[in-house]
């Protein structure tokens, strides 16, 4: 399967979870992919079991808060790569302890802060980093990651699902502002998502009793 072949993607969050079955699966398809997250360590293993696997990989540990270090992973990239042809910004922060659950007049002002700097600045910075490469090619794509929680208004959660209904403007936007440079920008947004790092007994049954609710008796994977 070489639907990508050569084409150099970027995804951010791309050591766990959903960012990593991304990498996996545009590796499958023939993409160069760079692997861009905070977890040096875990980006550092997962470029190194797809580069066994035969594909081309690039490790990069980025903080997609800072402008800095998206600056930097955009460099990187176009030094081992010579061109960007996509980036997936998957990169969030969502689960607990890192996000409280609970009334929003509970929620710290340094977490919802420091949520809206990886959930929404890093998505900023992150296009702000690959676009002038983009365009100096001549064609790109931008997969932004919202979530499923800013159409159902999910409570408990105000911060993550503010933040991910933010991706969801600026996809908007930055999709007509660069469409005239042939840069395409999209969205994508995810329902409940079972993924190889979810062993929280409670977190499963959580995930059980809301797909009891649906229409459709299942859960998403990655």
């Amino acid at each position: 399967m070489d639907r990508l072949k050569d084409q150099v993607l970027i995804v951010t969050g791309g050591a766990h979870g959903i960012g990593l079955a991304y990498c996996e699966g545009l590796a499958a398809e023939g993409a160069r992919v760079v692997v861009a997250d905070i977890d040096g360590q875990g980006a550092d293993a997962v470029a190194a079991s797809l580069g066994e696997a035969g594909h081309d990989a690039l490790a990069v540990t980025t903080d997609v808060s800072q402008p800095e270090s998206t600056d930097t992973m955009a460099r990187l990239t176009m030094e081992r790569f010579g061109r960007i042809d996509g980036i997936i910004n998957n990169a969030a922060i969502y689960q607990r302890p890192a996000v409280t659950r609970g009334p929003f007049e509970e929620i710290p002002v340094e977490e919802w802060d420091r949520l809206m700097g990886v959930n929404l600045r890093g998505v900023f910075l992150c296009c702000r980093a690959v676009v002038p490469h983009m365009k100096a090619q001549g064609s790109g794509k931008i997969v932004n990651i919202s979530s499923g929680t800013v159409f159902n208004g999910s409570t408990q959660m105000l911060h993550y699902v503010t933040s991910k209904a933010g991706v969801i403007g600026l996809t908007r936007s930055l999709a007509r502002e660069l469409g005239d440079y042939n840069i395409n920008v999209n969205a994508i947004a995810p329902g409940l998502t079972v993924s190889m790092d979810d062993d929280d007994e409670d977190k499963l049954l959580r995930f059980e009793t809301r797909m009891q609710a649906r229409s459709l008796k299942r859960l998403e994977g990655p």
